[in-house]
């Protein structure tokens, strides 16, 4: 099951748009680019597995 959640990018502070696996755990990271900049961003994803609610913290690639 998929969920959509946004993250301001840690460039240019943008907000994006991005996909939540909600199957693949309440933890997740994985690095997206920016869909303004085009920048990696690591997506540190939470879960809240009673609520479904979804957090998203963002950091610069490298």
């Amino acid at each position: 099951m998929q969920n959509t959640a946004e993250y301001m990018c840690a460039y240019c502070g943008e907000p994006n748009l991005t996909f939540v696996d909600l199957s693949a755990g309440g933890q997740q990271s994985y690095v997206e680019d920016c869909q303004v900049c085009c920048r990696p961003n690591i997506l540190y994803v939470r879960i809240d597995e009673d609520t479904l609610d979804i957090e998203i913290d963002s950091e610069y690639e490298g």
